[in-house]
């Protein structure tokens, strides 16, 4: 890989984390965008094999916050019974 690409790549992918964590979502998008499409350009194999197992990878995350979820409500009904009774640990 080039450098030019590599400055590219990790330039607009960390000023896209930047944009995102200060609050400017369709920008942060817009530089992600440019970032993958340059890593696409130079790794097409790659790639199409992450759009194949992308259906596995959403799954996948969806059992993860699942799993979340289910924890935090357990938790929240943990602290409702904690907090209605002194007997509970």
């Amino acid at each position: 890989m080039k450098n030019w690409k590599r400055a590219l790549i990790f330039g607009s992918l960390g000023a896209s984390a930047f944009l995102l964590v200060t609050g400017r979502k369709s920008a942060a998008g817009v530089l992600a965008g440019v970032g993958l499409a340059a890593l696409a350009t130079e790794y097409p194999e790659h790639m199409q094999r992450l759009w194949e197992r992308a259906p596995e990878y959403v799954a996948r995350g969806n059992q993860v916050l699942s799993l979340a979820a289910t924890f935090l409500e357990r938790l929240a009904e943990h602290r409702v019974l904690r907090e209605s009774s002194p007997y509970v640990v």
